[in-house]
């Protein structure tokens, strides 16, 4: 992978959060002028592939949905809006992308402006990971609301750091690591704040954290803080994240940690190089899970080829929707783990909410839809219908589902399907002689998708 261009603008989103969860609108105008100065720049190349993440900001927005779309329009792509654990994983793969040591374990930090992540593996592989909801904006704004800094203070915030990380401090100190790395910018902040002032021992060590916290409480106050190398944007986000990362350093056992120009940005071009490379993550995620919950496989990968043959004679090609419909019938089953009553909606939020490696949470919404739908009535999904692509994929799978409860496998040449706005099964002369519950599952069909405004219409050629 060759870099050719980078450009960057710290709009520091999770300052525009108001005390009401919401973004406000100058942090909105800020970044809508930020994605379409990006959308500018976009514009200057031929590109195959654009991949745009939103991170914990965007999960806990409450206007985040208003505010998407807007996004969206401003950029001319799509955003995902990504896990805290999938956010990790990215950073992590973006680490393991940069450091030469291949069999390395480590352990990697990234202190955000609102959440933090844990990582530890090996290599490339992820052992843990895990999403804290602790950040250098909401640290700063609650331990120096008026801008005082003082020991009492920081004693305070990291008291609270060490609560967050305590629980799951055994099993990354079981885990073990060789080499620690801070991947955010407030690591390098801190870094270099240290570095070029020869506080501590000059590291990213607990020695050096203490003499940078030390310095800040002589400063007194955020707007007098004038230290070699902090840069005066970069102020907040260091006073949040001393806290935070001393906490985290004392809880997991860290004796020093490496600041490295490496993560999120990486992970996430690295995955999507893997993407384009027919290596995706979100199989083996869909494998996991359903290993996770007992998924009979079989009767899964039966229903996804019925569901795929009857979904191309729609006259649909988005290999997206292929995916997605794929991976909706390997999962379709899932709920059977809670309850074979109501399994189909116990299924929709297991997939919804799930941790499924590679996946946003976009994807897992659309994926739960899909399998909330496969069965049962139409009505509990009726809004989703309007989108055409979406209700073919729902109609392939629940017809799929029958066909595989009838065992049809091998006949579907005699099965033709359209959606033009109706509904058209063509079925070959004597098809439903050979298969008779067939006709038993056409009727309910034809009910469920006449409740939901779509007319159905099956008969023997």
């Amino acid at each position: 992978m060759r870099i050719v261009r980078s450009a960057r603008n710290p709009v520091r989103l999770a300052a525009g959060l108001g005390p009401d969860c919401n973004l406000t609108a100058e942090a909105i105008d800020t970044a809508l002028r930020c994605l379409s100065g990006f959308a500018q720049i976009l514009a200057e190349y031929r590109l195959d592939a654009v991949r745009v993440v939103g991170t914990n900001t965007l999960r806990v927005a409450r206007n985040a949905p208003e505010f998407l779309p807007l996004a969206e329009k401003a950029l001319g792509y799509p955003i995902e809006v990504i896990s805290g654990e999938e956010e990790g994983r990215l950073v992590y793969m973006g680490v393991a992308r940069a450091v030469t040591d291949a069999g390395e374990r480590r352990l990697v930090i990234d202190i955000g402006g609102g959440s933090t992540e844990v990582i530890a593996g090996c290599g490339d592989a992820i052992a843990l990971v895990e999403s804290f909801s602790i950040g250098t904006q909401p640290q700063a704004s609650r331990f120096f609301p008026d801008g005082r800094i003082e020991h009492a203070s920081f004693d305070e915030a990291i008291t609270m750091a060490r609560a967050m990380f305590e629980d799951v401090a055994g099993a990354y100190r079981t885990h073990g690591w060789s080499a620690a790395y801070g991947s955010s910018g407030t690591m390098r902040a801190m870094a270099e704040a240290i570095a070029r002032g020869g506080l501590g021992d000059g590291t990213l060590s607990l020695d050096g954290l203490n003499a940078l916290r030390a310095a800040l409480v002589e400063c007194g106050h955020i707007d007098r803080v004038e230290l070699p190398g902090l840069k005066p944007e970069r102020v907040v986000a260091v006073l949040g994240g001393v806290g935070i990362l001393i906490g985290a350093m004392q809880e997991l056992g860290i004796e020093r940690v490496s600041a490295i120009n490496a993560g999120l940005r990486l992970g996430a071009l690295s995955d999507l190089e893997m993407r384009a490379q027919q290596f995706d993550r979100r199989e083996l995620a869909i494998v996991a899970c359903m290993a996770r919950f007992g998924v009979d496989a079989v009767r899964a990968q039966r229903t996804a080829t019925i569901a795929l043959h009857l979904y191309g004679q729609l006259g649909a090609g988005d290999e997206s929707c292929l995916h997605y419909l794929s991976w909706a019938c390997m999962l379709h089953e899932i709920g059977l783990a809670v309850s074979h009553t109501g399994a189909h909606k116990h299924g929709a939020y297991l997939v919804e909410h799930v941790d499924l490696p590679g996946f946003t949470e976009r994807e897992k919404r659309l994926m739960a839809t899909l399998v909330l739908g496969h069965k049962g009535n139409l009505r509990k999904i009726r809004d989703a219908l309007a989108e055409p692509a979406l209700a073919r994929m729902v109609l392939a799978l629940r017809l799929a589902v029958a066909c595989m409860h009838a065992r049809v496998d091998d006949e579907l040449g005699g099965f033709r399907l359209r959606m033009k706005p109706r509904i058209e099964a063509e079925l070959a002369p004597g098809w439903l002689k050979t298969h008779p519950t067939m006709r038993f599952w056409l009727e309910r069909e034809r009910t469920a998708w006449e409740e939901a405004g779509v007319g159905f219409q099956f008969r023997e050629a």
